[in-house]
């Protein structure tokens, strides 16, 4: 997993408000412990509210509000449609389309699309 794919996945674990250690999420993201460690000192340093240390855990000190997205209903079920096409098997590119439908479903929880973590 790329950097900038770990990165985020740590972000959206965090997003939860619990405390996630860093075996935790190095199990998660397929990493050492000691990556993950280096990982959120540089996503602190950035001004990312991470808060915690080795051996207890990491938390988000505040929540992360994202920007609105604007969506028609009928863009909407367009993309979905799209996504759940491309994310059958088979397809080269069906790991990233389901990860892809999983960050709409968490952007727009109110649609109530409904999608597995990938």
């Amino acid at each position: 997993m790329k950097r900038d794919a770990r990165l985020y996945d740590i972000v959206q674990a965090l997003r939860d408000g619990r405390l996630h250690t860093a075996a935790e999420l190095a199990r998660r993201t397929g990493v050492s412990t000691r990556t993950i460690w280096r990982d959120m000192e540089m996503l602190a340093a950035t001004g990312m509210p991470v808060e915690g240390e080795r051996g207890l855990g990491y938390i988000l000190r505040s929540p992360l509000v994202l920007p609105p997205t604007m969506l028609t209903p009928d863009e909407l079920e367009a993309l979905v449609e799209g996504l759940r096409h491309v994310g059958q098997e088979g397809n080269p590119r069906a790991r990233a389309a389901r990860s892809l439908l999983y960050k709409v479903t968490t952007l727009l929880p109110q649609s109530g699309i409904e999608a597995e973590p990938p």
